[in-house]
């Protein structure tokens, strides 16, 4: 898609009606998307009394869509209009949220309805997920990439982060399935902002013909963007760096929702103030990431942001009770990993973006999509595994220093050696 140019790339950027409706909509979809991670468990735990087996059983299936439908999504959101993508997505994870919340109320829900509804949530936001990256390339101008993405990854971050903190709030003042409501209202806001971006996408002369998953086009697709991520040093390395982060986050997630509430024994005001902490840390991160890359160089930030973000994480396993000072302690630990969190993740992306053309980004966001994230499902059973064997003090710790094995493989690798400027596409 060619633009006209005009003007400086960051004030044109916020002028632009259009892309203020794709940011406010994926802010709220992604606020939706992670309180929802958080409002849903306690449908099992305090609805079902289910036990940490059951919850990690239930966080995989909720992840496993990111392993079976990532390469897919990418393939085929490329050649889609990704608008239309992103409305229909919103659209069914509200009515999924909302059918929990009726069940919940009439006393009808079962752990298997918990199972589709969030196989379904997971399923849509991996679609959702990879449109509006794509979407971003069909709507703004080229020198308007870096910024607009800056933008857009900040949101997701800031929702990964501090949505779990809204979610906890929402199911202590609430109950779950009013909790649930409240998490599917951000889906409607997001339906209905998307909806109203007026200009019309280019899409490639052929999207509008069927294609099937097993199509030799839909193959073809998927293995060049395979190829291109795993033929790229640094791209391959951003993948097994994400692999490893999320795998053992999501082991860590698994036994932290346990740890805070059974061992610390948090009420759900206390857990949610502690984790609101991610909030300020995320703006913090975003602030940071303008400004150190350029300064320190991309790979001296991505390494030494990960080490101190994951690494504040081993804090959390030492504290004892319920006391002030558990609860300050817990939200300087929030803080400083959603500081440097942040830090990463808009960094990443910086670095993705400028390595890959433009007629790949779909398909190189999916790959590593699913490299990364493909292996959370795994996390959340290794997490609850663990729990239940160890228990969750010791099982914490264990999963929390897993996470460092993530700025290991990237210092070992070219990230490592980036400097203060990007590196043209390949």
């Amino acid at each position: 898609m060619t633009h006209e140019e005009s003007g400086p790339a960051v004030p044109s950027l916020w002028r632009d009606r259009d892309f203020r409706r794709l940011w406010v909509g994926q802010t709220a979809s992604q606020l939706g998307e992670h309180t929802g991670l958080v409002v849903v468990p306690p449908f099992a735990v305090l609805t079902l009394d289910a036990g940490a087996g059951q919850l990690g059983a239930l966080r995989a299936v909720g992840q496993a869509p990111i392993l079976l439908l990532s390469l897919f999504a990418g393939a085929w959101v490329d050649r889609r209009r990704t608008r239309a993508v992103m409305v229909l997505t919103d659209a069914g994870r509200a009515l999924a949220l909302g059918a929990a919340a009726v069940a919940g109320l009439l006393g009808s829900l079962v752990m298997p309805v918990l199972f589709v509804v969030a196989f379904a949530l997971g399923a849509l936001s991996v679609f959702f997920d990879v449109a509006y990256q794509a979407s971003l390339v069909r709507l703004v101008k080229r020198d308007q990439l870096v910024p607009g993405n800056s933008a857009l990854e900040g949101s997701r971050s800031a929702a990964q982060i501090g949505g779990p903190a809204l979610g906890g709030a929402l199911v202590s003042v609430l109950s779950a399935p009013i909790a649930a409501v409240s998490s599917a209202s951000f889906f409607a806001l997001s339906f209905l902002t998307i909806r109203r971006i007026g200009r019309r996408e280019s899409v490639p002369a052929h999207a509008e013909r069927r294609e099937h998953k097993g199509s030799p086009r839909v193959r073809r697709r998927i293995h060049a963007g395979l190829r291109f991520v795993a033929g790229d040093t640094s791209l391959r390395a951003v993948c097994l760096a994400s692999a490893a982060f999320q795998l053992f986050f999501a082991a860590a997630m698994t036994v932290y929702l346990l740890f805070l509430p059974r061992d610390l024994h948090l009420s759900g005001t206390a857990v949610g103030l502690a984790l609101a902490a991610t909030g300020p840390g995320a703006l913090l991160g975003a602030l940071l990431a303008a400004r150190l890359p350029s300064r320190f160089g991309h790979g001296r930030v991505l390494v030494g942001a990960a080490v101190v973000g994951d690494g504040a994480f081993l804090c959390v396993p030492a504290l004892h009770g319920s006391s002030a000072a558990t609860i300050t302690a817990l939200c300087a630990v929030n803080l400083v990993f959603g500081t440097f969190g942040q830090l990463v993740n808009v960094t990443v992306m910086a670095v993705r973006q400028a390595m890959t053309p433009d007629g790949m980004q779909g398909r190189v966001a999916a790959t590593i999509t699913f490299a990364g994230m493909g292996l959370t499902p795994l996390g959340s059973l290794l997490g609850g595994f663990l729990a239940q064997a160890w228990g969750t003090r010791t099982s914490l710790l264990v999963t929390a220093a897993g996470m460092l094995l993530s700025p290991a493989l990237m210092a070992l690798s070219p990230l490592a050696r980036l400097g203060r400027t990007l590196p043209a596409p390949a």
